[in-house]
């Protein structure tokens, strides 16, 4: 079952494809990406194993300044972030927090709907065009 507030979707590449063209898209939209981080290297550093797992932190100050105008807390949630992940099974996913769901947990309001709109279109657009088919 999967956690309060994600957004889970399979993609049909694998991890490092499908990442990989998750950047690539938010390059084309603008997006800073803040940082890739591999956590299955870091596991395998320490000695330990775990599938392919990667989180992209991105976002632009656009997009998030408005929600953090309303409840500075979401900051805690921004930027952005992306999880690709691979199963057991080697079916590769992403995994993300719903917009929505942020903003009823920060108590954003009404206030900065539009921003929160937005970002969901972003996200569901972006997750969209990475798991596209070639």
């Amino acid at each position: 079952m999967a956690a309060a507030g994600l957004v889970t979707v399979r993609s049909t590449h694998g991890p490092e494809e499908t990442m990989n063209r998750l950047e690539a898209e938010l390059a084309t939209k603008g997006m800073i990406v803040f940082a890739r981080i591999d956590h299955a290297a870091g596991a395998e550093a320490v000695g330990l194993a775990l599938q392919p797992t990667e989180l992209l932190i991105f976002g632009n100050a656009r997009g998030g300044t408005p929600l953090m105008q309303t409840a500075q807390t979401i900051g805690v949630d921004l930027p952005l972030r992306v999880l690709v992940w691979q199963d057991a099974a080697r079916d590769t996913w992403l995994t993300y927090n719903d917009p929505r769901w942020l903003a009823r947990r920060h108590r954003v309001g009404r206030k900065a709907a539009e921003a929160v709109s937005a970002m969901t279109t972003m996200l569901g657009g972006l997750v969209a065009a990475a798991i596209a088919p070639r």
